[in-house]
């Protein structure tokens, strides 16, 4: 069967039988999505590339004239981190593509230069698209950052805004603050992790100033008993939109990226917000208390405490009220969670053994009960 393959292989480049020149036959024009050459290829792109080499073959015993071309797509920003990592000894990337992809070393070494991973994966792919024996042109390879391809993509949105089929806006992106580009699914490297999160965002009243919380799960304002602020953090005060907030540093540069008029005033520390009282119609009057487990990072650095259902919050709650501190604060349920007690954060808390909102298996338990 090998030596069969073989044969056929040879004979179909020796008479270059999937060539397709201007001709009388009817003609038929297939393209299928680019691979994108910055690993190995997987079962995943058999499908993709067989699947369309059954049309062309078809449509060739019907006595058609079949343009069957591939390109390499490359545009956009994976392979350039991957050359990023491996210029930078990241031994994680670096033993994907030694070990897992199996690239010689001479070869590897060269990944610094992005241009160099498209170039081998490239080739790489062909080679294997030729042993899977597609009947592609291989005269029409190119890839999307040729300067022909580029000039075509860019007369093609000219023509179509000329036309009033594309028109200038704004909408909402997944970005990259690193690099300060725009990033699609296919821009999340291996192994990072990235993910959008998205969150509501609760706006408490501090006299005239917003408090905002983000959260998951906006319909437990009901049971929110109080707000949590870290107090050994420095939180801003800024102008957003033209309305005064308080908030963590980060979360304020988050909100500039989208599209709000942030404007920094002044600095606020997290002890100068314990024991102040806030307000939501939804709630209620509510006081701020201190947590140690809030993150600048996630959100916006304030969080909204709902202790029947958020283990982080009970726990938090729990830790204070062992101090003889905030004892009339109690937990207000909303909603019935099967397995779970009235109140389902202190029956995970409890059966888990937490012993306080430093201990790492609380993020576990809160997506078990979530």
């Amino acid at each position: 069967m090998q030596n069969n393959e073989r044969e056929c292989a040879e004979r179909w480049e020796r008479e270059h039988a999937f060539e397709a020149d201007p001709a009388v036959k009817d003609k038929y024009y297939l393209t299928v999505a680019y691979p994108y050459p910055s690993g190995a290829m997987h079962v995943g792109h058999g499908r993709t590339y067989i699947v369309p080499d059954v049309i062309a073959r078809y449509q060739r015993m019907k006595g058609k004239q079949v343009l069957f071309p591939m390109a390499f797509h490359v545009t956009g920003t994976p392979v350039i981190g991957i050359s990023k990592r491996i210029a930078k000894g990241d031994e994680q990337t670096i033993g994907l593509y030694r070990d897992i992809y199996r690239v010689p070393q001479d070869i590897l070494d060269r990944f610094i230069d992005p241009m160099e991973i498209v170039r081998y994966f490239s080739d790489e792919y062909r080679r294997v698209m030729q042993k899977c024996g597609l009947s592609i042109d291989w005269r029409r390879r190119f890839i999307t950052v040729d300067p022909q391809y580029s000039k075509f993509i860019e007369w093609q949105y000219q023509h179509l805004h000329e036309k009033g089929h594309v028109v200038k806006g704004a909408h909402p992106v997944k970005y990259c603050p690193q690099c300060e580009n725009p990033v699609g699914d296919h821009d999340l490297l291996e192994g990072d992790k990235a993910e959008i999160v998205r969150f509501t965002l609760v706006v408490f009243l501090l006299g005239d100033i917003k408090i905002p919380c983000a959260t998951l799960r906006p319909e437990t304002i009901y049971g929110v008993t109080n707000l949590w602020v870290r107090p050994d953090l420095t939180y801003v005060r800024a102008k957003i939109d033209g309305d005064e907030w308080i908030l963590s540093r980060e979360a304020a540069a988050k909100l500039a990226l989208q599209d709000h008029d942030v404007q920094i005033t002044g600095e606020v520390a997290g002890t100068s917000l314990i024991d102040r009282r806030v307000s939501h119609p939804l709630c209620g009057e509510v006081p701020i208390l201190p947590a140690t487990f809030v993150d600048p990072d996630m959100g916006t650095g304030i969080v909204m405490s709902v202790p029947a259902h958020a283990p982080f919050d009970y726990v938090a709650i729990r830790d204070l009220q062992r101090e003889g501190r905030y004892t009339s604060i109690q937990p207000i349920p909303l909603i019935s969670v099967e397995g779970y007690g009235d109140i389902p954060a202190k029956d995970a808390v409890e059966r888990a053994g937490i012993q306080d909102q430093n201990d790492p298996d609380i993020e576990k338990l809160t997506q078990e009960v979530y």
